[in-house]
C-alpha cells in the first residue's frame, strides 16, 4: 500500500501533464518550434522561467546545502536573484531588439560573424546536454524512491517523457507545461515548509533559530574566504542567459514584457530560495542522525535525498505522493527547456550556417535533434556525483565561453569578430582544462570547490577579449 498510492498518483500526473502538452498542439514551423511564434505574454514567460530555473538544483540542492551549511546558500543564492533582475534591466531588452534572431548563437552572429555563431552554437549545444545531465541525475533519483528501479532505467523513464512531448511541441508546449507545473510547485513547497515547521519541528523559533546558527557557523567554518567569493561568481554568471532564458527572452510578445519576466522571475527567486534553505535547516531537527550515518556508509550523497527523506518523515502517504509529482513537475520544466534550446541552437547554429534550410527541414532537425539531446543527457547523467556538483562544472564553462562575447558584443557598436572567437575559445579551453586539473588533484575534496575556476578562466577569457579586439584593429 506505501509503494500504491505514490505510484498511481504520479501515473495519473504524468497523464494530466501529457494531456496538457498534447492541447499546447504540435509545432508546424520552425519559428513555432523554436520560440513559439514571439507570441508569448508576461504571465508566461515568468512562468517558464521561474519554472526552469527552480529546477531540482535550486530544490533538491538548496535544501541539501541548507541542511549542510545554514543560511550561507541564501546569501550565495541571492547572487542569481540579482543576476536575473540585472538581465531584465540591461540585457534582455537589448537581445530582444535583434530582428530574426532565434538564438544567443544567432545574436553573436549578428554581432560579430557566422563562425562566431557557429562556435557559440557548439558551446550551447554541449552545455545544454550538460544541464539536462544534472536534471536527468535528480529525476533518476525521484523516480527510483518511488517505484525502487536501478538509477539508470530512472534516468531513462523521466528524460523519455520529458523528450516525448519537448519534440512534438517545441517551445509553445515547454513554456505550456512549465507554466501548468509551476502554479504546483510554487505553492505546495511553500505550504509544506509551514507544515514541517507548525507540526513537525521540535523547540519552535528558538530551535530553528539555534539550528540555523549552527548549520551557517559550520558551513562558514569550512568554507574558505576564496571559495565564498567564487560561488558568488558562479551563482552571478555562471547561469546568465544560458539558452532556454535567452529563447523566452527573445520568445516574447514585446521587449517590455522581455524585461518584467525576467525582473519578476529574479524576484521570486529571493522567496524560493529561503523556502528551500528553511526546508534544509529543519531537516536537521527532524532526520535521525542514524540514518544521516547509514547513508553516508553507503556512499549516498546525504544532500541530494534530504527534501526525500523530509517528505517521507513528515507527510502522510497522500501527502507523500502529490509533492513527489511536486519534484517530477520540477525537474521536467526545467529539462524541457534544456532539451528545446539545445536543439533550437544545433539547428540554428550549426547546421543552418552550412546547408540552406527549408522551414520542414529545419523543423524536422530540429526534432531529431532533441531526441538525440535527451538520450546524451542520460548517459551523462551517471557520471553526475551530485546535483550541485554538476551544476558548478556547468557554470564554470558556461559563463568564461560565452558571457564576456556575448554583453561586450550587445553593447559596443563595432565588436570584433576575432576578439569573439578568441574570447569564447580560451574561455572555453580554459575553464575545461582546469576542471580536468582539477579533478586528479587530492587537495580539492569538497564539491563546491570547482567553483573556484570560473575566476580564472574568466580572466583569461575577457584578456583573449581585448587582445583579439586589438589586433582586430589592427
Amino acid at each position: 500500500m506505501d509503494k500504491v498510492l505514490p505510484v498511481a498518483v504520479v501515473a495519473a500526473y504524468v497523464a494530466l501533464l501529457t494531456w496538457v502538452a498534447l492541447r499546447a498542439r504540435a509545432a508546424r514551423e520552425f519559428t513555432e518550434f523554436s520560440l513559439a511564434g514571439r507570441a508569448l505574454p508576461l504571465a508566461l514567460v515568468f512562468g517558464s522561467l521561474a519554472a526552469t530555473y527552480v529546477g531540482p538544483v535550486f530544490s533538491i540542492g538548496f535544501v541539501g546545502r541548507g541542511f549542510k551549511s545554514g543560511f550561507l546558500f541564501l546569501g550565495i543564492g541571492l547572487a542569481y536573484s540579482i543576476q536575473n533582475i540585472l538581465v531584465g534591466l540591461f540585457v534582455a531588452p537589448r537581445l530582444r531588439h535583434l530582428r530574426s534572431c532565434h538564438t544567443l548563437g544567432d545574436a553573436i552572429g549578428q554581432k560579430y560573424d557566422q563562425k562566431c555563431q557557429i562556435l557559440a552554437g557548439v558551446i550551447s549545444v554541449g552545455l545544454c546536454a550538460g544541464f539536462a545531465a544534472v536534471m536527468a541525475k535528480a529525476g533518476g533519483n525521484v523516480l527510483r524512491d518511488i517505484f525502487g528501479l536501478p538509477h539508470w532505467s530512472s534516468v531513462f523513464l523521466v528524460v523519455a517523457l520529458t523528450a516525448l512531448y519537448t519534440t512534438f511541441g517545441g517551445l509553445r508546449a515547454s513554456v505550456i507545461t512549465d507554466a501548468f507545473q509551476f502554479s504546483a510547485f510554487a505553492i505546495l513547497l511553500p505550504l509544506t515548509l509551514l507544515s514541517v515547521l507548525l507540526f513537525h519541528f521540535n523547540g519552535g523559533a528558538a530551535a530553528f533559530a539555534e539550528q540555523a546558527s549552527i548549520a551557517t557557523g559550520d558551513g562558514l567554518d569550512s568554507t574558505p574566504l576564496i571559495e565564498i567569493v567564487a560561488l558568488l561568481a558562479a551563482f552571478l554568471l555562471g547561469e546568465t542567459l544560458i539558452p532556454p532564458y535567452a529563447n523566452r527572452a527573445l520568445a516574447s510578445k514585446t521587449t517590455q514584457i522581455s524585461r518584467n519576466g525576467f525582473i519578476l522571475a529574479g524576484t521570486f527567486s529571493v522567496a524560493w530560495f529561503a523556502a528551500m534553505v528553511a526546508l534544509g535547516i529543519a531537516a536537521r531537527n527532524i532526520i535521525p542522525a542514524a540514518q544521516i550515518r547509514a547513508m553516508e556508509a553507503a556512499g549516498e550523497n546525504i544532500e541530494d535525498f534530504v527534501l526525500l527523506i523530509l517528505f517521507k518523515s513528515t507527510m502522510p502517504a497522500a501527502g507523500y505522493a502529490l509533492l513527489l509529482v511536486v519534484l517530477i513537475s520540477i525537474i521536467m520544466s526545467s529539462l524541457d527547456s534544456l532539451l528545446n534550446a539545445g536543439a533550437v541552437a544545433f539547428t540554428q547554429d550549426i547546421v543552418k550556417p552550412f546547408a540552406g534550410l527549408a522551414n520542414a527541414t529545419a523543423l524536422n532537425v530540429g526534432r531529431a535533434a532533441t531526441i538525440i539531446i535527451a538520450i546524451t543527457a542520460a548517459a551523462g547523467a551517471v557520471a553526475v556525483d551530485s546535483i550541485i556538483d554538476g551544476l558548478l562544472i556547468c557554470y564554470a564553462i558556461w559563463a568564461p565561453a560565452i558571457l564576456p562575447a556575448l554583453i561586450i558584443g550587445l553593447w559596443i557598436k563595432r565588436p570584433r569578430p576575432l576578439a569573439g572567437i578568441l574570447s569564447m575559445g580560451v574561455g572555453s579551453i580554459v575553464a575545461i582544462t582546469l576542471w580536468v586539473t582539477f579533478n586528479f588533484l587530492p587537495c580539492f575534496e569538497r564539491e563546491t570547490e570547482i567553483s573556484r575556476i570560473i575566476i580564472p578562466a574568466l580572466a583569461a577569457a575577457l584578456l583573449a577579449y581585448l587582445a583579439g579586439h586589438w589586433m582586430g584593429k589592427k
